[in-house]
């Protein structure tokens, strides 16, 4: 059975698509994405487990927090949705921006958590570099709205390797950029640029840990998802992705997430 519904959170709408049965597990996409991001993934899913992939604040169909909010904001919302749908025990997956929200969930409510896992993601915070970037950035979508944005974001995303055969795939990322308010990019990029360092998370915590990075990404290279190595934490690059395995090596992506679930 496939559910794409919302609820209500304290004056906030969450979309989110619900496939499939048995243990639950949790899908949180990146910056500028929704839960269209993990279509080719949620059906291979799905046939051993029960899916939740949400749209984040701001993104797809999801409205925005009205005010200033940061990546532990998301994890609350994320807390609140588990509690709404009567869900208690997950095991969490994060790509980039949703590996962040992952690791804050992790420190605030690892009560939930059978494991969790970030994709193409870090505990680092943002350098000083990165924070000019993100409010360059603020200001270009204050400025021109999104789609400059999301045009210049997305093919950074995609290994080169892959970029000209994944056109297609290039231009479905950005469609569903371009559904993201200018309300929702500002608020991630700045909860973005004031998140902290978590590598204590990792370092802290005794539940099973995938750290999942592409070799060819241009984002988060693999040394900066590989931050912390420990007995529960295996991880794992791909050789033929960048920032979206979710679209570049879906399959091998798919591979390495039921490996790592039948661990435990």
């Amino acid at each position: 059975m496939i559910i794409n519904s919302k609820v209500e959170l304290q004056n906030l709408t969450i979309a989110y698509k619900d496939q499939g049965k048995g243990k639950t597990i949790v899908l949180i996409h990146g910056f500028m994405g929704s839960h269209e991001y993990w279509e080719k993934v949620i059906p291979k899913l799905a046939e051993n487990y029960r899916v939740i992939a949400i749209d984040l604040p701001g993104h797809g169909e999801s409205t925005s927090i009205k005010e200033e909010h940061s990546i532990e904001d998301y994890a609350d919302v994320m807390k609140d949705l588990l509690d709404q749908l009567n869900i208690s025990q997950v095991t969490m997956f994060g790509h980039s921006l949703g590996g962040y929200i992952t690791l804050a969930f992790a420190e605030r409510y690892d009560r939930y958590l059978n494991g969790f896992s970030l994709i193409h993601s870090t505990a680092y915070p943002d350098s000083a570099e990165a924070k000019k970037g993100r409010m360059a950035n603020v200001e270009k979508v204050k400025n021109e709205g999104v789609k400059n944005v999301v045009d210049g974001l997305i093919p950074k995303l995609f290994s080169p390797k892959n970029f000209q055969k994944n056109n297609s795939e290039i231009e479905s990322a950005k469609e569903i950029g371009y559904k993201t308010s200018v309300e929702g990019t500002v608020k991630a990029l700045i909860s973005m640029k004031d998140r902290p360092d978590r590598n204590h998370v990792l370092n802290d915590t005794n539940l099973p840990v995938l750290l999942l990075a592409g070799k060819d990404d241009q984002i988060i290279p693999p040394e900066k998802t590989f931050s912390v190595k420990k007995d529960n934490i295996k991880t794992v690059t791909l050789n033929s992705a960048g920032h979206m395995s979710m679209y570049e090596s879906h399959q091998e992506l798919v591979n390495e997430m039921k490996d790592y679930l039948s661990s435990f």
